[in-house]
């Protein structure tokens, strides 16, 4: 028979309590020792802080402070109380606060023998605070169970508590001076965890007596207490216990437990598990498989829990049986795959193979899922190609919002199949036909790729015909015709076999591999085209120090690279022409980078640097190859290459302030406009690029749901690891506003004014800057961007706010105790206050916007996953934790309505923060004392 509920046990344990840990402090009771007038003659600041006894300090202000130390060491800051005057009643002497106070230290990170330094302050002077007394109060019992209720602690007069091991200042009143109160506490205790039998009549009277029995105890010893509440865990009306655990705790620990005896090898230790192994074989039985078993409604629930679990979540044994079991019941559900094939043992043929014949049988999956079978999790070819093959039915332009991710899954692909169409291209190509044309790549990567043609010229089979590429391509040539199939009469009879097989794969989508779709795509799209060889030109820099396993990566890129070379020189016209401006990209920023060196080079001030950018610009130099930036062929901008460009404006050149001085270049375009970018040379902008990435394509999942924020994501794009360019939106930093204007709404009304408006402002700009408002507080929030000052959050003249400058990501902030959103008190100001419309519109376009991208959390999920093998500062520092930083971040763990009121409490706690205006007038002294 089962015990009846109240005489369980119920508990949970400290490492699954991922909350901060909460103390109450109650009232302090007692009397404090009176001064000598000897010590009130040697400080006479004594008698404002020390009157002999609590209820005659009339003018005193006290406070507590609570800090958490493990082995006479503090694990993290102290937390104090608000300044509370204190009440008196006849006959009892009490300091009230009645403070709930928060840690910020979790009960997952508490270490078993923590301990609790509580210590009560008093004023002395100005600025110096007297301790009135202290006590150590141990957090965990002797049996690992946290302290919960409420608890007399005894309080030494005159000494802050120490938190030493051992103690001087325990909680405990010395024994000959608290028996009965001790006895009683016992008691109390056997009735609160069920042990005594409760009759309510009865136990109020006995309180009672007991509070008047403690009080008189206390008075009896001329000793001092402070109540202190620990917090209880209530859930359903049970009050459950937390007990220390650590994590992975219940797993089994192999130890020696005598290292001078002689180890024997078990050569059984690393082979299967037999029982496992049968147990695995009966519940994957391909015998036993029943099409059209369903699962009850327990099971189903289940199967959809499992189904709706984040991509960071895995799976038990139990759960793959389960999903295993009931395939052919999910195979209707396109979700579903994902989890089906993360359950399937590739290493069992039989369990492989009935895997892949499920799969061309299963409903279509989405976009979003085909990125998740580009992960590193997924190995197996046939998945990945059927990944492909779903993506090559999205569309250009969300193509290239995912094209930075999938060049860096890239790295998951089967090197040697990659390897195998570089091969198909070099028996293809003539020598000459590379050795002509203007170089595609860098100089080095294009002298390597001679080189390897040079070597299998050497075979007498490929024919040496001098074949030249004219700048004005034929007309021959439409601009939809196919690429030219080369002449393959010369080729040995198994290369010619070789070649054919490997054009036929190459041509079946159906086992298409990553490469040959980015480069097959990527020569019909202009803008894929542009971003697809940035995105791997980057990847192909090596350094001298990198690992073998690196330089196998990129060499990788490397090939990739030369196969889309190939691919343009043998495609149409367009194709060609594209490659030509590739080239003619390249060039223009070889002679750049030289530009910016040569200027980084003269030793004199910021206005001496930009006198002589303007003259380089300007005129043509030997040492930069004659090149005439003022005015050369128009050409795609690398950072947009929807925009042709066919000069610099010298003359409007400049250099910013920063250490780096990034140079503002104002290109001409042929459509007689300007297009001012920011080119920075020295910096590594892949972080920046990631993250505007991210932010574009939050932007277009929010106006897909007609909430457009008014967000301005401007275009990064790296050229190289240490150069790249940015674009520039004309605007002001909100602490220049603040400096110049007063206010943020002094700086609508001078650019926008409006007297019949309220505030005197435009409502269009009111409207666009509370929706630019809320979109980055949610997105900034859901990315964990650091580092947030007013100095990098800019305001542009028609009202929408963005942010800038992404050098701190997922989480990490150079600012101690940082707010979970940057929303600074001039901010709300703006909007006309707490207690304004636009404020209140502002947070429900918070609510809003994080609810709709919760529900395409797995899509950004799956982006990430896909950049922790990338070269990017914050992501590689942590590369295993990435995907369950930003996941954290969405609760998906929580219904919607819970999700809001998280949110609703994120933004009260970001309005109400104080430590962060006070970081933000230090970083504005720093700012001012370094001009």
């Amino acid at each position: 028979l089962r015990p009846p509920i109240s005489d369980r046990f119920h508990y949970v344990y400290s490492c699954d309590l991922d909350v901060n840990v909460t103390i109450k402090i109650c009232s302090l009771e007692g009397s404090r020792p009176k001064r000598r007038y000897q010590e009130l003659l040697a400080d006479p600041h004594l008698k404002f802080s020390d009157s002999g006894e609590i209820e005659q300090e009339h003018d005193s202000h006290m406070y507590v402070t609570v800090q958490v130390f493990e082995d006479s060491k503090a694990i993290c800051l102290p937390v104090q109380t608000a300044y509370r005057h204190y009440t008196t009643s006849p006959g009892r002497s009490l300091h009230s606060w009645n403070e709930w106070l928060k840690l910020p230290i979790r009960f997952s990170e508490l270490p078993r023998h923590a301990v609790a330094t509580v210590t009560v302050w008093d004023t002395h002077g100005p600025g110096k605070p007297l301790p009135v007394g202290g006590s150590t109060v141990p957090l965990f019992g002797k049996y690992g169970t946290f302290k919960k209720g409420r608890h007399d602690v005894c309080v030494w007069p005159d000494v802050p508590a120490d938190g030493d091991v051992p103690t001087t200042t325990p909680y405990k009143a010395p024994p000959h001076a608290s028996k009965q109160m001790t006895r009683l506490a016992k008691l109390t205790k056997k009735h609160r965890e069920g042990h005594m039998t409760k009759v309510d009549w009865l136990d109020r009277l006995t309180f009672r007596e007991i509070e008047v029995i403690n009080e008189e105890e206390k008075k009896k010893q001329n000793l001092m207490y402070l109540m202190v509440e620990f917090p209880a865990v209530v859930y359903k009306d049970v009050n459950y216990s937390i007990v220390y655990f650590e994590k992975d705790g219940g797993e089994p620990v192999q130890i020696r437990t005598n290292p001078k005896l002689v180890v024997l090898p078990d050569h059984e230790l690393l082979h299967s598990n037999l029982i496992e192994e049968k147990h695995h074989k009966l519940a994957r039985s391909l015998r036993t498989a029943q099409h059209d078993l369903k699962p009850n409604a327990v099971v189903r629930d289940q199967l959809m829990n499992i189904v709706d679990y984040p991509i960071s979540k895995n799976l038990s044994e139990e759960e793959e049986d389960l999903v295993w079991k009931f395939r052919y019941y999910l195979m209707h559900q396109k979700k579903a795959l994902t989890k089906f094939l993360r359950c399937v043992t590739w290493e069992r043929p039989q369990e492989g193979n009935v895997a892949l014949q499920m799969l061309e049988k299963w409903a279509p999956i989405d976009v979003v899922d085909a990125l998740e079978l580009l992960s590193p999790r997924f190995q197996n070819p046939t998945v990945r190609s059927y990944a492909v093959k779903i993506l090559s039915q999205t569309t250009d332009e969300n193509l290239v919002l995912y094209l930075l991710q999938l060049v860096q899954a890239l790295k998951y692909e089967n090197f040697d199949k990659i390897i195998e169409g570089r091969m198909f291209s070099y028996f293809t190509i003539r020598t000459t036909d590379l050795m002509m044309a203007p170089p595609l790549f860098n100089p080095a990567l294009h002298k390597a790729l001679l080189a390897n043609l040079r070597i299998y010229s050497s075979f007498d089979a490929i024919k040496r015909q001098e074949t030249t590429i004219p700048r004005s391509y034929s007309n021959d040539l439409s601009p939809g015709e196919a690429p030219s199939v080369p002449d393959t009469g010369d080729l040995p009879k198994h290369d010619v076999n070789t070649m054919q097989a490997s054009g036929s794969q190459k041509d079946s989508k159906q086992d298409m591999d990553l490469a040959t779709f980015l480069i097959q795509r990527a020569c019909k799209n202009s803008n894929l085209t542009n971003y697809f060889y940035w995105y791997v030109l980057v990847e192909c820099e090596e350094t001298e120090a990198a690992d073998a396993e690196r330089k196998k990566v990129t060499e990788m890129y490397v090939t990739v690279l030369r196969r889309f070379s190939w691919a343009l020189l043998k495609g149409n016209r367009e194709c060609k022409l594209r490659r030509s401006q590739l080239a003619g990209q390249q060039k223009f920023m070889d002679k750049l980078v030289r530009l910016m060196e040569l200027v980084e080079r003269d030793g004199g001030n910021r206005k001496k640097k930009i006198e002589k950018l303007r003259a380089l610009l300007s005129a043509e130099t030997e040492i930069l190859e004659n090149m005439n930036f003022s005015s050369f062929e128009a050409l795609p901008l690398p950072l947009d290459p929807n925009v042709k460009v066919n000069g610099i404006a010298a003359e409007q050149a400049n250099l910013f302030k920063s250490n780096l001085m990034p140079a503002k270049l104002p290109f001409k375009t042929t459509d007689g406009k300007q297009y001012i970018t920011i080119f920075k040379h020295g910096d590594d902008l892949r972080q920046d690029q990631l993250i505007l990435q991210i932010i574009t394509l939050m932007d277009k999942l929010l106006q897909k749901e007609n909430l457009d924020l008014k967000l301005t994501p401007y275009k990064v794009l790296a050229t190289s690891c240490k150069h790249g360019f940015m674009q520039f939106i004309e605007s002001n930093s909100v602490a220049e506003v603040l400096a110049n204007e007063g206010s943020i709404q002094n700086f609508f009304r001078k650019h926008q004014p409006n007297d019949k408006a309220s505030y005197g402002i435009e409502p269009v700009v009111m409207d666009l800057y509370v929706k630019s408002c809320a979109g980055y507080c949610v997105i900034t929030y859901l990315l964990g961007v650091g580092d947030r000052h007013l100095d990098n959050l800019l305001l542009r003249k028609t009202g929408e706010l963005f942010h800038i400058d992404f050098g701190y990501i997922l989480g990490r902030d150079p600012k101690p105790l940082p707010p979970p959103m940057k929303l600074s008190k001039e901010m709300v100001e703006a909007m006309g206050g707490v207690n304004s419309d636009h404020y209140h519109e502002f947070r429900k376009h918070c609510y809003t916007a994080f609810l709709h991208l919760r529900r395409h959390a797995n899509l950004i999920l799956n982006l990430f996953s896909l950049m922790t093998d990338a070269s990017v500062p914050d992501i590689a520092l942590e590369p295993d934790k990435t995907v369950k930083k930003v996941q954290d971040k969405f609760l998906l763990e929580l219904s919607d309505e819970e999700a809001v009121r998280n949110m609703q409490a994120l933004i009260d706690e970001s309005v109400s923060a104080l430590f962060p205006a006070f970081v933000e007038q230090i970083h504005k002294f720093a700012q001012t004392w370094r001009k």
